[in-house]
């Protein structure tokens, strides 16, 4: 025999003894009867809707199949949901308690995952390594190259024989299979960050709130939903209050869409919740949802390019086009060098003797003149910037991760950077947001801890119980009597509901039994209050509960309750205390929360298309219970860290929703204000006075704003429109809905990881994972970390470009020939660009970068230092070259071939010896800090050991010849004097005003 047991929130636990037979037929059985049995103790069901269910339920392990609730969520059908039993009837299929949610084990959740599948979407297949290698073939340097290995492989092979003849062509398009591997291994990865699809959501299982993964819910689950939320999947409105969806994400319209239990119960994933809370049911997950079907039909390939990128793209353009046009000029004059009989062959005769030449030998110069002039094309184009910017941003991303700061777009990092400005909240980023109640108020009268229960009025007691308790989307978990009681919600609400239930013995259980909710006016950072209306069971009475800033909910207020429970009223006179013991408590950094009630006469609300008619909650003459102070300590690292920033030369500005006397508190606290400056109605304004400026006048006062208190998240978008009016690049951090505009229009967005809505993040640039202002000023250095880094880079790339082309174009004018051969050329571009790039762009960011101004929106890449510095360089080296080009035979009694080897060979050392050089674009110290970056010392001593190699062991490839140890030592000593001159060099002051603008 075999005993099946079925329980559920709307069924009694049914056990069934049948005989052993096989489990698909068991649990047709078991589900036929359960289902009856469900039906019989439901008498309002009809059969028929008994007999289609079990239709639906013989095909899965559960009471519903995963296709019947994707198609119910599709076709938003009532009519249908009513077929299937209603919402709660879902939940009883699906196994589900409505207030306690599902049991959550391991094997609940790999029964549901296996039965709806998980919350996962497929992705599209990453492009294959082939593809890349397909568009590294469209360059048309590349196409120009390989035509060229071609010819030199036939001629060659022609001329030569098999055996040695391939030695050229062979070469060049070794090199080229190798330029094109490299750069396709380059791009063959994955762009996006999965920490950025990391989004943790709030579920309810076995009763108890906890936050998990979105990829972690599963069919069944019970969600609970806020202010700010994205949608995890497909589901169904259990219960809540005002909850407005924003689907424009799935249908285009803008207007939000309310959701209710009777009219509109249905909730998409990928929608955002705009207004209101409630918990949801799931039903459908991942792919099964509509949000997966249409993310599924989307191309998510994202060829994003940052402003730094496009400059650093047209800078590259600029330096081909010029590198063609010196191209072109050679294959002219060597063209009309070798037609004049100006060319000499390798034994001294003239290489062209008009029709005594034979057409093969006429056709192998001319190839070997269009090699030439490749050359200086390969030369020209500095293939290694983009790769440099590629590996720079990527590296610091990773370490900004690190850090606690993900960059959610690439150009934020070196946005960063450039910022002057940063408008940072108060609570969270500049606090622990770790908030406890430390001050009460009853009337006119502070009331210590230990008197709370025996110094107040009984009725009093019950009325704070009752409007903490009901007035809050926060939640009280205790699994056992003995345990201790954990809340959630946000910190605010956290703190208030932790002061009533330890310090008021309130229980939040039987209080919520004993009311029932009539309506609520959920909180928003506009009216800065919540309010409820709620109907006592006991005594049918209706009560309303106010919620919000003191100074706001004081406004409401008519009366006021003192500890002895008599009412008093609140005249103009009483009114001013009030507002005094308000500011006393916020100068003290308090944030100061009140509360108040009112018992109003309602009649009995009725029915309208079986949605109960909302009504607006009073907010006249209430009386006031009491008064709440919450200390939110601030973060310990802040006030260094915005020294920091002021050092840097970034203004730091605060914008908060407190009043005005905690906000200068907590600003002074931090080091936002300057000693003397609270008291300046210049550097402390309220909202809704730089509301009401003229924009003249807002434009001339906004530079000298230092704290904005009791703004608006309009108040905080117009400050970031005027700042950026006046030529300010804007950080601006945020954590709600209603921050998304500002975090839009700011330079750079900064997103709360913790605190902040999905909205927010999703709106945002980069997402501070720990909430820290701290960490603000770590993504500020990290920026110009990267800027840096990024111009080091150019500086070293394009020596090596002036320097070689240079030395190409004067070699090949004068003699005809080219002493840096494609295929040495090309070794310096693919490894030593790309190694150099990797070197310099892992530096670590450091103190000095801080001392420096921020850059400007329009300083030019290149600066005036860096061009000091190139041309300083550049002119050593062409003139050493081409010293040993001209005269190295003679001054170092070599062979042609030794003589071209040491060009090579001093080329490449210059290269390595400028690296170091390039660490730093103005110190005159290059090796501070270099033995922290094993990384660059490394790439250094790998570079020195391919050269080696390069040179002794790779003659043919390379065209090369062995060197002897005393020439190895003059190449390092000649690349050496590269020190002494980069020192030398940055003792040379340079004009502010930029170079290239005194050319037009």
């Amino acid at each position: 025999m075999s005993s099946i047991s079925f329980g559920n929130s709307n069924s009694h636990e049914i056990s069934l003894d049948v005989p052993h037979i096989t489990p698909i037929k068991r649990w047709h059985i078991a589900f036929a009867v359960i289902y009856s049995s469900r039906a019989f103790l439901s008498l309002h069901k009809e059969s028929k809707l008994v007999h289609k269910r079990c239709e639906i339920f013989s095909d899965t392990e559960f009471g519903i199949d995963k296709t019947s609730l994707a198609l119910l969520l599709k076709e938003k059908n009532p009519d249908q949901l009513r077929a299937f039993g209603g919402i709660h009837g879902i939940a009883s299929a699906l196994e589900t308690d409505t207030k306690l949610g599902i049991h959550g084990d391991c094997d609940d959740i790999a029964r549901r995952n296996e039965a709806f599948g998980s919350n996962t979407y497929a992705t599209h297949p990453a492009k294959s390594f082939l593809h890349f290698i397909w568009e590294a073939f469209k360059d048309l340097t590349i196409v120009i190259l390989l035509g060229c290995a071609a010819l030199s492989l036939a001629f060659g092979i022609k001329e030569n024989g098999p055996k040695e003849g391939w030695y050229d062509g062979g070469s060049i398009l070794f090199a080229v299979f190798l330029v094109i591997a490299v750069s396709s291994l380059s791009n063959y990865r994955d762009k996006l960050s999965k920490v950025s699809n990391d989004v943790e959501v709030e579920v309810v299982r076995t009763g108890r709130r906890q936050r998990i993964l979105i990829f972690e819910i599963v069919v069944g689950d019970v969600v609970c939903l806020k202010i700010g939320d994205q949608v995890p999947a497909d589901g169904l409105f259990l219960d809540g209050h005002s909850l407005q969806a924003d689907e424009s994400s799935m249908t285009g319209e803008s207007d939000h869409v309310e959701i209710s239990s009777k009219q509109n119960p249905f909730l998409f994933a990928g929608t955002k919740v705009a207004d209101g809370y409630a918990k949801m049911l799931v039903t459908s997950v991942g792919m099964s949802t509509s949000w997966g079907l249409m993310t599924h039909q989307i191309s998510l390939d994202s060829s994003e390019q940052t402003p730094l990128q496009a400059r650093l793209n047209k800078l590259t353009s600029s330096i081909g086009k010029v590198g063609l046009a010196v191209a072109f000029l050679v294959l002219l004059v060597l063209l009309v060098r070798y037609f004049t009989g100006n060319t000499k062959d390798r034994n001294g005769n003239k290489a062209f003797n008009g029709k005594k030449t034979e057409s093969d030998d006429i056709m192998n110069s001319v190839v070997g003149i269009v090699a030439a002039a490749v050359t200086i094309v390969v030369v020209a184009i500095p293939e290694g910037l983009p790769l440099a910017v590629t590996l720079t941003l990527a590296y610091s991303m990773k370490r900004m991760m690190a850090d606690k700061a993900m960059a959610r777009k690439l150009f934020a990092c070196e946005t960063m950077g450039s910022a002057t400005t940063i408008c940072t909240d108060k609570t969270g980023t500049l606090t622990l947001n770790q908030m406890k109640v430390t001050e009460f108020w009853i009337g006119q009268e502070s009331v210590q801890k230990e008197a709370y229960i025996s110094l107040l009025d009984s009725c009093v007691v019950d009325l704070l119980r009752e409007g903490v308790t009901l007035n809050t989307n926060g939640s009280v978990y205790r699994p056992n009597p003995v345990s201790s009681f954990e809340f959630s919600g946000s910190p605010t609400e956290k703190a208030i509901l932790s002061w009533a239930v330890e310090e008021l013995n309130a229980d939040v259980e039987e209080l919520t039994r004993s009311c029932s909710i009539q309506h609520v006016e959920t909180f928003n950072s506009e009216k800065k209050r919540s309010g409820v209306l709620a109907r006592r069971e006991v005594d049918s009475t209706t009560h309303v509960h106010w919620k919000g800033a003191a100074e706001m909910v004081l406004e409401m207020c008519s009366s006021y309750y003192d500890a002895s429970g008599l009412t008093k009223d609140l005249n103009d006179k009483e009114k001013e205390k009030f507002e005094r013991i308000i500011e006393g408590m916020a100068a003290s950094s308090l944030r100061c929360i009140a509360l108040a009630h009112k018992q109003v006469e309602i009649e009995e609300e009725k029915e309208n298309n079986g949605e109960k008619e909302s009504k607006r909650i009073t907010e006249e003459k209430l009386t006031l219970l009491g008064l709440l102070g919450l200390k939110d300590p601030c973060r310990p690292e802040v006030r260094r860290a915005v020294e920091d920033c002021r050092h840097a030369g970034v203004n730091v500005k605060m914008i908060t929703g407190d009043n005005v006397f905690t906000a200068k508190a907590i600003a002074t606290e931090c080091g936002i204000l300057k000693p003397g400056q609270a008291m300046s109605s210049e550097a402390v304004i309220e909202g809704s006075e730089f509301r009401n400026y003229t924009p003249k006048e807002r434009m001339e006062k906004v530079d000298k704003i230092c704290v904005m208190a009791r703004s608006s998240p309009f108040d905080k978008l117009l400050m970031v429109q005027c700042l950026r009016q006046k030529g300010h690049v804007v950080a601006v951090t945020g954590d709600g809905t209603n921050d998304a505009p500002a975090l839009k229009e700011a330079d750079i967005g900064l997103s709360m990881g913790i605190q902040g809505t999905e909205v927010a993040k999703q709106s945002s640039d980069i997402v501070i994972l720990d909430d820290n202002f701290a960490s603000v000023a770590t993504v500020l250095r990290w920026g110009r970390c990267v800027y840096n880094n990024i111009q080091k880079f150019i500086q070293f790339q394009l020596t090596v470009n002036v320097a070689a082309l240079f030395i190409n174009f004067v070699a090949a004018i004068s003699s005809g020939e080219v002493p840096l051969t494609a295929v040495q050329l090309l070794w310096v571009n693919l490894i030593m660009d790309t190694l150099g790039a990797l070197a310099l762009a892992t530096e670590q960011p450091t103190e000095e970068l801080m001392e420096n101004p921020p850059v400007g929106r329009s300083e030019p890449l290149i600066t005036n230092i860096m061009w000091r510095n190139l041309f300083a360089q550049a002119t050593y080296q062409i003139a050493v070259l081409l010293s040993i080009q001209f005269e190295g035979k003679s001054m170092f009694g070599v062979n042609e071939k030794v003589k071209n080897t040491l060009v090579f060979n001093v080329f490449v050392l210059c290269q390595i010896f400028n690296e170091f050089n390039a660490r730093s674009l103005e110190k005159k110290n290059v090796f501070k800090g270099i033995e922290r970056n094993k990384l660059f010392l490394g790439i250094v001593g790998a570079t020195i050991v391919f050269q080696v190699v390069m040179v002794e062991f790779l003659k043919r490839f390379a065209s090369t010849e062995r060197l002897s140890l005393g020439q190895w030592g003059l190449c390092v000593g000649i690349a050496a004097f590269s020190w002494p001159i980069g020192w030398v060099v940055k003792f040379i002051p340079v004009p502010q005003k930029p170079i290239l603008s005194f050319l037009g």
